[in-house]
């Protein structure tokens, strides 16, 4: 009989295992380790920033360190991103085109297909996740957008938080936006960061670039050597256009010639430097349908003073990210990091039109039409009346969709259309003091998918084909390295689809074919344009009755790519695709109860309570004279309501997108007590309020404004009223004001869906939309 192996456990090990250890061999698992002398690398994002907003493209915004930047590295004139800001996130981070990816638009909806997974799908390895196997510390800070928003709570789950997909360290945001001087909910690393409040002159993208320079600081002392990979997602310059008041200053009056005249002394310094080609032609001020931008010299006195300050605002953020960008730069040189750091810096997108015609105060309120025809609430007045606020933390601005064509100059369009104004970008990329043809420039068409394949080719590392033991798709970009030192060298990108939010389009060898799709009409009625992108970058002349065979065939590769990267189904507009959700949500909507010691219950959960619906919320507590404080708060300064006691009256304040209305419901009796909030929803947007003491009405008030797309955007707060706060003047009376007595517990129902809730008229969504094939 045989005897068993004695080192049987010790299967796998590569070693030696004696009795001793003088008689045994050690081994060690394979650790990994980056190439000797592999770059550190930093890849700067920024969000909803034009083609022309940089100095070194065309811009009078004061960019100096971004330009010193391109003056040593290179400027890709002709690189392309996804129309939106989630899909080119997901693109650049693997390499794949974005409905591929799973990420079809942008992480707010989950109507259940799988190019609208709304986070990155299992089987794609990111940039953070390769070169962390290969030996770099992967590091982020900024905003993530790549998990479903239903997933971003505690309760997870966190698959697809950064964490989870490769960053060692992360500090940001989960969500598309925030608010820059109360953001509404940081997360580090998988966790919330509890704060109540920020600290006075508190600003984000300084705290961004403070915790991107301390996780650098931590890299380098616990290791000599040890390459890093930093992912610097800028939320700025996107709305809510607000700033620190030194640089909110800095550009007064700057803008007061308007768009029009700002776009033509853009263009006239592209051509100059040669950002454009001599001979390009400046397209219309933009006439399209819904997209169209009306004549500065035709606004008003009152509207010209407003728009200008917007874009005063917006000016001040960019000027603010090259300030950041400068400090980051200093400080790495510094410590002796920057000379071997290769960095790359872009834009998510074109220019925002979510402004629209008249730009807002109020970027929740406007938001909230942007589906069906315009938000009712809208008002100039209301805007104007806030300019002396505009920056701060008391209002979300964004400008009008005139400055985001003045920030897309040369091209057509803004954001989300899938002409060139949607998603043509400047892109820098440079190597610690420069290359070898610094300040010059390239003209290769590029796309954001081949960014991936790039920085691998400089990191000297393969481009990954498994994850997880899942074979990887195949990447759809190619690295552009050898364009880098050869200016000759061709695209490494002949040809691109492109789709967001039902408008289409399609490149290849300098040719394009484009649509502007108008919600609720038929795909296959739609028209075409033909450009000869070689001749034509500013897609000025239309050729598609000139050479019809070409349109056909662009026309062909689209659908072919569509039904290749999962782009189907197209969106109608009807509203399906957002409304639509999985059965597994409907607990998010049952009745809750929170304790006092709940933290900040998180944006998306907490507005499945109320969303669109009538809802009560009950305020057990125990009442003795003098006690005061928020017995509940849900929303701030962009939207929200809050129920606190103040000299022994209940109060409900309430924040319609920054419109305050107060309701005094009266004296409180001493003793066990019930409050009750209870909205009524009646539909047209509306909500009715009325406030109870233990079971007796106290108070009404009808026609407040219906809170809705993302708003109330801070959660629900028990006792108190944490960050950005729903009642500025309450704030300034009493801080975070927290509840000084005895509170037992807050309990939410929610009821009946308004009658003109999107969920009420799913089937509706889908009998219409079959009219739009």
């Amino acid at each position: 009989m045989t005897k068993p192996d004695p080192t049987e456990a010790y299967a796998g090990f590569d070693g030696h295992i004696g009795r001793t250890s003088t008689g045994s061999q050690p081994d060690w698992p394979h650790r990994p380790q980056a190439p000797k002398g592999a770059p550190n690398i930093i890849v700067m994002l920024c969000d909803d920033l034009g083609f022309a907003d940089l100095g070194c493209y065309g811009s009078e915004i004061e960019t100096p360190h971004l330009d010193r930047l391109a003056q040593e590295g290179l400027r890709y004139t002709n690189f392309h991103v996804n129309p939106m800001c989630s899909p080119t996130r997901a693109s650049l981070l693997t390499g794949l085109n974005h409905h591929m990816a799973g990420v079809a638009t942008v992480c707010h909806r989950d109507p259940g297909f799988p190019g609208f997974s709304m986070e990155l799908r299992a089987n794609a390895i990111t940039m953070a996740e390769a070169l962390g196997d290969a030996g770099w510390a992967t590091l982020m800070v900024g905003k993530w957008h790549l998990s479903k928003d239903s997933n971003l709570s505690e309760a997870g789950p966190r698959h697809s938080w950064p964490s989870q997909r490769g960053f060692d360290r992360f500090y940001g945001i989960l969500d598309g936006f925030t608010n820059f001087h109360h953001p509404h909910r940081i997360y580090q690393d998988n966790h919330p960061v509890p704060t109540d409040q920020y600290p006075d002159g508190y600003y984000f993208t300084d705290d961004l670039t403070d915790q991107a320079l301390n996780m650098v600081h931590q890299v380098r002392a616990g290791h000599p050597t040890k390459p890093w990979f930093l992912y610097f997602a800028h939320t700025a310059p996107h709305a809510p256009l607000q700033v620190k008041p030194a640089d909110g200053e800095k550009y007064r009056g700057r803008f007061d010639e308007g768009w029009d005249e700002i776009r033509r002394q853009r263009f006239a310094r592209q051509l100059e430097m040669g950002v454009i080609p001599g001979g390009t032609q400046l397209p219309p001020r933009n006439t399209e349908e819904n997209h169209a931008v009306e004549a500065w010299a035709d606004l008003t006195d009152q509207q010209q003073e407003l728009f200008a300050r917007y874009q005063e605002l917006y000016a001040a953020m960019v000027d603010n990210i090259d300030q950041n960008f400068g400090r980051l730069r200093q400080e790495l040189e510094a410590i002796g990091e920057w000379d071997n750091t290769v960095v790359v810096f872009l834009s998510d997108n074109g220019g925002s039109r979510e402004g629209n015609e008249n730009g807002t105060s109020s970027y929740f309120r406007t938001m909230s039409g942007r589906t069906d025809g315009g938000s009712p609430f809208e008002s100039l007045d209301d805007d104007y009346g806030r300019l002396d606020k505009m920056g701060g933390p008391q209002t979300l601005p964004h400008y009008p969709m005139g400055w985001a064509m003045a920030s897309g100059t040369p091209f057509r369009l803004y954001k989300i259309n899938t002409h060139q104004g949607g998603h043509q970008v400047p892109f820098i990329i440079s190597r610690g003091t420069g290359l070898a043809d610094g300040g010059r420039m390239r003209t290769q068409y590029q796309h954001v998918t081949d960014l991936l394949p790039t920085i691998f080719d400089l990191a000297g590392l393969p481009v990954p084909t498994e994850r997880h033991g899942q074979n990887a798709p195949q990447p759809a970009g190619a690295s552009f390295a050898e364009s880098l030192q050869n200016p000759d060298a061709p695209s490494t990108h002949p040809e691109q689809y492109y789709e967001q939010a039902g408008h289409r389009g399609y490149y290849r060898d300098g040719w394009s074919a484009v649509t502007c799709h108008q919600p609720r009409t038929a795909f296959s009625e739609e028209t075409w344009e033909l450009h000869h992108l070689a001749q034509d970058p500013t897609e000025s002349q239309d050729v598609s009755a000139q050479h019809p065979e070409k349109l056909a065939e662009l026309q062909q590769a689209w659908e072919q790519a569509a039904w290749d990267n999962q782009v189907f189904p197209l969106d109608e507009g009807t509203g399906l695709l957002a409304a639509q959700r999985p059965p597994w949500e409907t607990a998010l909507a049952e009745p809750a109860i929170f304790w006092p010691a709940t933290p900040t219950v998180e944006r998306y959960r907490a507005s499945q309570l109320i969303n669109s619906r009538s809802f009560t919320v009950e305020v057990a507590f125990d009442y003795c004279p003098g006690d005061q404080g928020v017995l509940v708060a849900h929303g701030d300064q962009g939207g929200g309501y809050i129920l606190y006691v103040e000299n022994d009256c209940l109060h409900l304040a309430y924040n319609g997108y920054g419109v305050m209305t107060a309701l005094d419901g009266g004296p409180l009796a001493i003793g066990e007590t019930t409050c009750t909030l209870a909205m009524e929803a009646p539909g047209a947007k509306l909500w009715n309020a009325t406030l109870l003491i233990n079971k007796q009405q106290t108070a009404q008030v009808a026609g407040l404004p219906m809170l809705s797309s993302m708003a109330p955007f801070e959660g629900i707060n028990i006792g108190t009223d944490r960050r950005s706060p729903v009642s500025w003047d309450l704030n300034q009376r009493h801080g975070t004001f927290p509840w000084t007595g005895t509170l037992h517990a807050v309990t939410y129902t929610p009821g009946e869906l308004a009658p003109d809730a999107a969920a009420r008229w799913i089937d509706t969504m889908r009998e219409a939309g079959t009219r739009f094939d």
